[in-house]
């Protein structure tokens, strides 16, 4: 198997990024938000997102590579939550491929994400995942990320409510 290597995002890969997205939200939450909802989240809408995204490094984005092809990305920075400390960061987002999931790309991924945010001198990181998002939230716990039920609310997703809560681990 082909080892996935893992880069900064330059704004030439925001297309292929929101394919991906799209992609693995439509299958991340079939059963969890209406197919009509999810088929209306097309790689158009969010490809204008994430090039200001990679040119602006808000969050910051990096891509993970299999034989020089995109298969996923993360978008990491300081955490968005009101009141949290300026040493907390936060994965924004992360995706694989459908065709990839369980092949190693969320590790790489993550691994990319941790060493960026603790150069940037976090000390902790959060991700909110939908509670229904099992493969995610099995993802999330096996890297040490320990779920913090008080945080749970309601968040929309293609104008559907799901509930999501706040996973968080610090970082070595």
């Amino acid at each position: 198997m082909p080892s996935i290597q893992v880069r900064p995002a330059t704004l030439r890969d925001a297309k292929a990024i929101a394919q991906i997205h799209s992609l693995s939200v439509q299958a991340a939450y079939e059963g969890i938000v209406p197919q009509a909802q999810l088929k209306a989240m097309s790689p158009e809408k969010s490809q204008a997102y994430w090039r200001e995204a990679i040119e602006y490094c808000e969050p910051q984005v990096h891509v993970a590579l299999e034989d020089d092809r995109i298969v996923g990305f993360v978008g990491f920075d300081r955490s968005r939550d009101e009141k949290s400390r300026p040493t907390t960061g936060e994965i924004w987002a992360i995706y694989a491929a459908p065709t990839h999931w369980s092949k190693g790309v969320g590790l790489a991924l993550w691994d990319a994400a941790r060493d960026g945010l603790q150069e940037e001198g976090c000390t902790t990181v959060t991700a909110w995942v939908p509670l229904r998002n099992e493969r995610a939230m099995r993802f999330h716990e096996l890297a040490g990320f320990k779920r913090e039920m008080t945080t749970a609310k309601t968040a929309v997703v293609g104008g559907c409510k799901i509930e999501e809560v706040r996973l968080q681990r610090p970082l070595p």
